[in-house]
């Protein structure tokens, strides 16, 4: 791991919708893609590649841990964690489910995969409720779900209600195409048909819906998901990542939980997106969302969209408070704090 850097501060002005000032400061350096985050304890806690996992102090940056899980140069894009624990999963087979201890940092193992085709593009937990997801054995996604804090995982069945189309997949770029609160959860897929899938008992009932989106190729689709689940608001966000600045039918809405989906800004917003995020109690107005090209800002529950940074390489985003984000991606992670 390299030594931190001296904060890069980046002053952008003043911007529309009412935010007057972005500053930037990166708080790690490292040769590392960086594709899932987490927050805890006032720390920034990340897993990544060559088996990397480790943490940044949000008050002290210089303050950090870094440890390999493997000695495997294992490619972590999943991340999540409960009250105690935090989980992590390779992409590739073999692929391990990692518990990591918050207190000691000790691991264990605690579930395999070994099907040959196996490849995990998200986790998330909401108490001791959790879901993997993986890339389709078969005629369905590979959907792995705990519901005791990771002490035994069991794959879904598949089903007639939930078989998936030809060329359709998930996106294991920002660990954000699923998203869970107690027993109901959320995915998305891409490729040559996008859709949202929903269950509201862990599994037992699963239904999906096709969003009308951009498809067609293996590289379009929907890659990102958040919901609100106070007020049922949800967004997904995507495009093609073989064409950045496409922007037409890549985002769109919901105020029904996934009931129907709305396009929005179709042909008006600064295209390829990776990672999108509800802003904490605005119930879906405020969201921030990042591509490999832009940071962009909705004030307006996702209909309209401007481009805050033209700042390149990151992949996943989270919001730590009302003011401050946080990014990572190729090789580093930075903060946005934003006065209002």
């Amino acid at each position: 791991m390299k030594k931190i850097l001296p904060f890069l501060f980046l002053f952008f002005g003043v911007f529309a919708f009412s935010q007057k000032i972005e500053s930037f400061k990166t708080i790690l350096n490292d040769k590392i893609s960086i594709r899932a985050l987490q927050v805890y304890d006032n720390k920034i806690w990340y897993s990544g590649t060559d088996s990397k996992f480790g943490y940044v102090d949000l008050k002290n940056p210089e303050n950090q841990k870094q440890i390999r899980l493997s000695e495997q140069k294992l490619q972590f894009r999943a991340l999540a964690q409960d009250k105690k624990y935090f989980y992590a999963i390779n992409i590739e087979s073999p692929a391990y489910f990692f518990k990591i201890d918050k207190r000691s940092l000790k691991y264990q193992i605690v579930h395999t995969d070994t099907a040959k085709n196996a490849f995990y593009d998200a986790l998330a937990f909401s108490g001791e409720n959790g879901i993997a997801l993986g890339d389709p054995y078969g005629k369905c996604m590979n959907i792995v779900i705990t519901r005791n804090s990771g002490k035994s995982w069991e794959n879904l069945p598949c089903e007639t209600s939930f078989e998936i189309g030809e060329g359709e997949a998930a996106f294991a770029a920002s660990n954000s195409n699923v998203f869970i609160h107690n027993e109901e959860f959320w995915f998305v897929t891409g490729g040559k048909k996008s859709r949202q899938f929903y269950s509201y008992k862990m599994g037992e009932k699963l239904y999906g819906k096709e969003v009308n989106f951009v498809n067609g190729s293996s590289s379009t689709g929907i890659y990102s998901l958040d919901i609100d689940p106070v007020s049922r608001f949800g967004i997904v966000a995507g495009g093609d990542y073989t064409k950045q600045e496409a922007n037409i039918n890549n985002i769109a809405t919901t105020n029904s939980g996934g009931e129907s989906w709305q396009i929005q800004a179709s042909g008006e917003n600064v295209g390829y997106t990776t990672c999108v995020k509800i802003k904490p109690g605005s119930r879906g107005k405020e969201i921030i969302s990042v591509g490999d090209q832009h940071i962009s800002y909705s004030s307006d529950f996702g209909k309209t969209w401007k481009k805050i940074s033209d700042e390149k390489g990151f992949f996943v985003c989270q919001w730590i408070d009302n003011n401050t984000v946080v990014f990572a991606g190729k090789d580093r992670i930075s903060l946005m704090k934003i006065i209002f």
